[in-house]
């Protein structure tokens, strides 16, 4: 590794104009100047929080302007010096900063945990890592357009600890995708030192595993910064393929600024100060006589001015007045399914569960030509289900893509080719391997609208379901998980005709869809299906069965059970199939009880936190007094799925279910 702190900063002004390092001076003194502003305002409660990166201005301000205005940057938060770079407006800035409307997020979300795509900036998250999968999918989409863009992300050497860099890292050299990872090593995560962090000698040597090209460089030198990421930009051009950039800096103060820098070793800040960048840069323009002393005062005062001014513009903006309807509503990006869309052929054919899901991804593959699908297998193998055979011959393998084992930064991925306007389908092998992608599904999928008014075009295909004997890493029933998360939108098909229609609406939503498919279901059920391209509602139940002695609300499996119990039994019951969970149709259960005035939920999921107790508070507090009997539930064991064949007979309802139907019936 460099021993740049005992080194002097070497500026090489090449063929860059005094102009251009004029240009190069006045972005990177101004993120300094404004966070000298904050530290003022952060004393005066006047913001909650502020991470420094003074010290760091370099990296943020050289890779920025080294990058075109239409490519991608994903910074993070010690990155000012990129969003000023890219010339966000001052005002909005610091609007966001108080929790103002003309912020980026209308208050929702803090400093720069945001996005937007007129800059071409992508927020972070506070978990760090998952930007980077975000990056792949960008760069993907810019790969298949031929644009010749590459695309930069940042993360620490702490954040760089996390599972979603490897990940990242692999996709993007399996790939050979045009992305930038730039490592900022300030030698410190919080106040862990990088020999707590990782043990090999320098950073870059990470990048070897990875087959990877690596460079190392001053983070401290602008100039040094802005050649290396030029550089990198025209050999990608030549040769699409990832780079892994270690920017060799300090972090002058606390990770964030009550944090402090007590931990840091006597002396060692002082060292680093003789490294500041923008000292050492206005000492060099001074003695090549680009700027003098004067000018640079001019500069930082005209900066000041403007940064007060604009400041006290945004503190004079009204707080914002909390709005339920406003909130409620921007948690999903507004759609209205085309009901055109909805009409069935009366020409129709024979098809399993699986044949209508493969129909209707075919169709919508068809339909969305920008479309993208992803996942373990999925190409020439065609998916361990085979959903996906003859995929790769039909549309090429720009569009089917077969994924390393890395669930996270395939759902990041996901995202970032929603992000250039593509519509992303994931297919997850199995529903209990989601566990690996959860944080990209709930805090970046499901968050985005709300949170910087980005809708995420993603579609997560999720093989679910127990009666297999497969045990309990393959069988688990888990979109209860996913119900809980404001953002998402649920569905869960019984039969064919569905399958078909709830994929393909799915994909037609801006909205991120989870689609739950019962395996179990796949080869085992058939019906006449419509030839054509059509959709299902999302968000309307269907009533498949009239009767009145018993309301019967369930979705999946859970319908065919229903069906048979009834058919045993000889019970006269309306049965009725969610088909959306989120959003779900509350008005058909709610109209079924008050005709029948005793209801029962069942689902396969276990029955403690699933579904099926939000559907029976729901029914108590809306429908009580239509109530003959007590809402009942009927679920799985609370117990992980078991393999043997007896014991998962016995972990699921099924059997329970005729029980529990007749105790209600006989209430």
């Amino acid at each position: 590794m460099k021993d740049i702190i005992n080194e002097k900063i070497h500026f090489s002004k090449g063929d860059l104009s005094s102009d251009e390092l004029i240009n190069f001076y006045n972005q990177l003194i101004l993120p300094r100047l404004v966070e000298e502003k904050m530290f003022i305002l952060l004393r005066q409660g006047k913001i909650s929080k502020w991470f420094s990166a003074i010290g760091q201005e370099a990296i943020s301000v050289g890779t920025t302007l080294a990058m075109n205005d239409e490519e991608f940057v994903l910074p993070m938060h010690r990155n000012l010096g990129v969003f000023t770079t890219r010339k966000i407006d001052l005002y909005r800035l610091f609007c966001q900063f108080q929790g103002k409307i003309d912020g980026f997020t209308k208050g929702r979300d803090r400093s720069f945990h945001f996005g937007t795509i007129k800059h071409k900036v992508v927020g972070m998250i506070s978990h760090l890592g998952p930007q980077l999968g975000i990056a792949c999918g960008i760069a993907l989409a810019e790969k298949i357009e031929k644009t010749d863009r590459s695309v930069l992300v940042f993360s620490g050497d702490g954040g760089a600890s996390e599972g979603d860099f490897h990940e990242a890292m692999n996709v993007a050299a399996v790939w050979e995708l045009p992305v930038i990872f730039i490592l900022e090593n300030n030698q410190w995560g919080l106040s862990t030192p990088s020999k707590e962090q990782f043990r090999c000698h320098q950073f870059i040597d990470k990048g070897i595993g990875y087959g990877m090209k690596t460079k190392q460089i001053d983070g401290n030198n602008i100039i040094e910064v802005f050649n290396a990421i030029k550089e990198i930009k025209t050999k990608q051009k030549g040769k699409t393929e990832p780079y892994l950039v270690e920017a060799l800096s300090f972090r002058m103060r606390g990770h964030e600024e009550a944090s402090g820098t007590k931990y840091y070793p006597d002396g060692l800040q002082d060292k680093w100060s003789k490294k500041d960048p923008i000292e050492n840069f206005e000492s060099f323009l001074i003695k090549e006589n680009i700027l003098t002393p004067k000018e640079i005062d001019n500069i930082r005062s005209s900066l000041k001015k403007e940064i007060n001014t604009q400041w006290k513009k945004a503190e004079a903006a009204p707080k914002i007045k909390p709005n339920l309807s406003d909130e409620i509503n921007d948690v999903y990006k507004p759609f209205n399914q085309p009901i055109e869309n909805f009409k069935q052929n009366t020409e129709t054919k024979d098809l399993r569960f699986i044949d209508a899901i493969r129909e209707g991804l075919w169709q919508s593959m068809e339909m969305y030509s920008d479309s993208v699908i992803m996942g373990q297998d999925i190409a020439k193998y065609g998916g361990v289900f085979k959903v996906t055979e003859g995929f790769l011959e039909e549309f090429g393998e720009d569009r089917v893509r077969n994924t390393p084992l890395c669930e996270s930064a395939i759902v990041g991925a996901a995202l970032g080719l929603s992000l250039k306007g593509r519509k992303a389908i994931m297919e997850m092998q199995f529903a209990d391997f989601v566990t690996v992608g959860f944080n990209q599904i709930v805090n970046n999928l499901a968050k985005l609208h709300y949170r910087w008014n980005q809708n995420a075009d993603v579609v997560i295909r999720m093989p679910t379901g127990a009666g297999v004997a497969a045990g309990p890493f393959h069988s688990q029933s888990n979109e209860a998980w996913f119900c809980h998360t404001p953002g998402l939108k649920i569905v869960y098909p019984s039969n064919p005709i569905d399958a078909k229609g709830l994929l393909s609406a799915a994909i037609e939503d801006p909205n991120p869809v989870m689609v739950f498919e019962h395996k179990a279901l796949y080869r085992s059920i058939s019906e006449k299906v419509p030839t054509n391209y059509y959709t299902t509602p999302i968000g309307k139940a269907s009533l498949i069965e009239k009767g009145n002695e018993v309301s019967i609300v369930t979705y999946g499996m859970g319908v065919h059970w229903a069906k048979s119990t009834c058919e045993k039994l000889k019970i006269n019951a309306d049965i009725i199939d969610l088909r959306t969970l989120i959003p779900m149709d509350k008005e058909t259960v709610f109209n079924s009880i008050k005709k029948t005035n005793k209801v029962i939920v069942l689902h396969e999921d276990c029955l403690t936190g699933g579904i099926g107790a939000e559907i029976a508070a729901l029914i108590s507090e809306e429908c009580f007094e239509h109530l003959d009997a007590p809402v009942f539930r009927c679920a799985s064991l609370d117990t992980p799925v078991p393999f043997a064949a007896d014991l998962e007979n016995q972990f699921l309802p099924n059997e329970r279910f005729e029980l529990k139907l007749n105790e209600l019936i006989n209430y």
